[in-house]
């Protein structure tokens, strides 16, 4: 009864996680499809956009560095409540900004609070779920994305085209007052991290901690290679079919749909693949296979909107695929008492990296005479580059924690 009691919990913890992943995710992918009504509303260039884009990213790894600090010195659940809070704040003022500069604010201040969410839920899988079932608590969670674009993405879309663009953030902002009450309600009390005050190591001790350790820096390598690889190409797809395939705005849903509708049934299987057979030859597999719609997505010109979908599905699907098992191995990187710090490190390089890509794909398309995007191509080959790069690496990357500081014992929750 009480292994039940404590699956039980568990199950209700990473929905809770699940459905923090789903508003944080929708809040920073909304913007992308958003891109070609953003872009004619405030007359603005790719290099604008990717700007808009990129500052969220930015932000939120700016904020994961300053979280490796601190994140380790408090009950993650308070801390979390702490932050959501913050990021809900922000997503408001993204839903009450009148032109672009005010948005670009307000997503560098939705981007401080988002990037230190992304390390706690990661701290607190690491914490809460032992390394034999990390992979499928992983899968479950990330499943999040799936669901964001089969559901989140689509809605805010068909609600933008009913009024205007605000109205994703309203809605994003109503749903996180929600997710709120479920924090408090299903993430337990998460103190076996913490140390006693004259035990608490230094800013310059944590940073030590991380750039001395050649396991860790070989982890945030891959974190950046894989940013790099992705976040070149992922910004401008909406605008890209608008442009050169010859999708219609209300169309970009379709690609979502289609893509999240795949993810949200692989994305548990690859973490159910990922605990069978290992994380680096799961990762291994869906990265080479990621690079074939990487190729033929940038290379486009008009296409028939089936041939395009599928394309782009296979992309979603491969892209979250390597993810699933790259995330597992990453978390299991650091023992609990470093967790928070180490990911909260490796959370600001994906968000800086993610921006320097997406701000480096502003600065190569140029938009032709015609409205057409152009170089988008030498974008795809750079991405394929990077992304087989990623496979030697993460075959040196080790996992040193096997186990879960609250597994067999996640009943220990506030009301206890």
């Amino acid at each position: 009864m009480g292994d039940f009691e404590s699956m039980s919990k568990e199950k209700l913890l990473l929905w809770t996680l699940a459905a923090i992943n789903f508003t944080h995710i929708v809040d920073f992918m909304i913007l992308m499809p958003l891109g070609p009504q953003l872009m004619r509303i405030f007359e603005i260039t790719p290099k604008e956009f990717g700007l808009l884009v990129s500052s969220y990213t930015f932000s939120a790894g700016a904020s994961s560095f300053l979280g490796a600090f601190f994140l380790d010195k408090y009950d993650r659940r308070t801390i979390l409540m702490w932050v959501f809070l913050g990021f809900l704040m922000g997503t408001l003022a993204c839903a009450l900004s009148p032109n672009y500069f005010v948005l670009l604010i307000a997503r560098i201040i939705s981007g401080v609070f988002g990037g230190l969410t992304s390390a706690l839920v990661l701290a607190i899988i690491g914490d809460a779920i032992p390394d034999n079932r990390r992979g499928r608590a992983m899968g479950l969670v990330m499943a999040a994305f799936s669901v964001a674009s089969v559901v989140g993405v689509p809605f805010g879309l068909f609600i933008a085209s009913l009024s205007s663009w605000h109205a994703p953030f309203f809605f994003l902002a109503i749903l996180s007052v929600v997710i709120l009450g479920l924090i408090y309600k299903y993430v337990p009390s998460i103190t076996s991290h913490l140390v006693s005050k004259e035990n608490k190591p230094s800013p310059m001790l944590v940073i030590r901690r991380v750039t001395g350790n050649a396991n860790q820096m070989r982890a945030i390598l891959l974190t950046v290679l894989m940013m790099l690889g992705q976040f070149t190409v992922i910004p401008f797809l909406s605008p890209f079919m608008v442009s050169n395939v010859g999708f219609s705005e209300i169309q970009l849903t379709y690609i979502y749909m289609a893509g999240g509708f795949f993810t949200v049934f692989t994305s548990p299987w690859v973490g159910r693949l990922t605990d069978k057979y290992g994380k680096i030859r799961v990762f291994t597999i869906f990265m080479s296979l990621n690079v074939i719609p990487i190729g033929i997505i940038t290379n486009l010109g008009v296409t028939p909107i089936g041939f395009a979908l599928l394309v782009s599905t296979i992309f979603f699907v491969t892209s979250n695929g390597r993810m699933v098992p790259a995330a597992a191995l990453i978390t299991g990187t650091a023992k609990p008492e470093n967790r928070g710090s180490f990911l909260s490190f490796n959370s600001a390089v994906q968000q800086f990296s993610a921006g320097v890509a997406s701000f480096m794909g502003g600065m190569i398309l140029v938009e032709s005479a015609d409205g057409r995007l152009l170089n988008f191509e030498w974008i795809g080959y750079w991405a394929i580059l990077i992304s087989l790069l990623c496979i030697p690496l993460i075959r040196k990357i080790k996992v040193v924690d096997t186990d879960a500081s609250l597994s067999g014992d996640l009943v220990k929750d506030k009301s206890s």
